[in-house]
């Protein structure tokens, strides 16, 4: 979305997500970081039980916003997630329905970012049925069904950003799929996207980030914005 010229140009927020450790996220908070993701999905690398996230999310605490994020998870795992870790949103990135998101904002207090799945242009109509449930959209690109060991997110694949520029997507929206230090100045340019949001593109190895990776890719979205 290009802001309108009456608007002024927001500077673009960055998420690292997937973080699991005190000295990555200590990297990523020093760098600036304006919003921190924990991945609870047993299928991940990147999955954090939740007393290390309770301590991650601590540590992140009044210097930048804690996502939860979860994979169709049940109601009582989502309870114990808002009530041990406190985080500022949860990030729902699984086939939730919209009244199902609706229902984890009401229960827990704690506003939810919903992700869905890019391929095609038709995709992003699926975001319209959440415009009163979700906090905010997150697109991320659609793992192919020939993928090996694919996730709901963090594969590393980019979708075509030029789509986002067709959709005329309205609001504010995180962007994430395949961004990574070299490109996120672009995804940017053609996107608009208020926040990028970066798992696979930080780490040197399948779930392990890289702290001099994570300074990389903040640096280039502030050069970019």
């Amino acid at each position: 979305m290009i802001a309108p010229e009456s608007e002024t140009p927001m500077s673009t927020e960055v998420k690292i997500c997937g973080l699991s450790t005190s000295e990555t996220m200590a990297a990523a908070l020093a760098a600036g970081a304006d919003y921190v993701g924990l991945v609870f999905h047993r299928p991940s690398p990147r999955h954090v039980e939740i007393e290390t996230a309770r301590r991650l999310a601590d540590q992140a605490r009044g210097r930048a916003r804690s996502v939860a994020v979860v994979v169709d998870a049940p109601a009582d795992h989502i309870a114990r997630i808002a009530t041990e870790v406190r985080p500022d949103f949860i990030q729902a990135h699984g086939s939730e329905t919209a009244q199902e998101v609706s229902e984890i904002s009401t229960r827990t207090g704690i506003p939810v970012i919903k992700a869905i799945a890019i391929g095609d242009a038709d995709d992003f109509a699926k975001a319209r049925v959440f415009h009163d449930a979700a906090a905010m959209i997150l697109f991320d690109t659609k793992a192919p069904p020939t993928l090996a060991g694919g996730l709901p997110g963090g594969n590393g694949l980019a979708f075509d950003w030029e789509l986002c520029r067709k959709a005329a997507i309205s609001g504010k929206f995180m962007l994430s799929g395949g961004l990574d230090p070299a490109n996120v100045g672009r995804a940017i340019a053609l996107t608009g996207a208020a926040i990028v949001d970066v798992s696979s593109g930080v780490e040197r190895a399948r779930g392990v980030k890289d702290e001099q990776l994570i300074r990389n890719f903040i640096e280039a979205v502030r050069r970019a914005s």
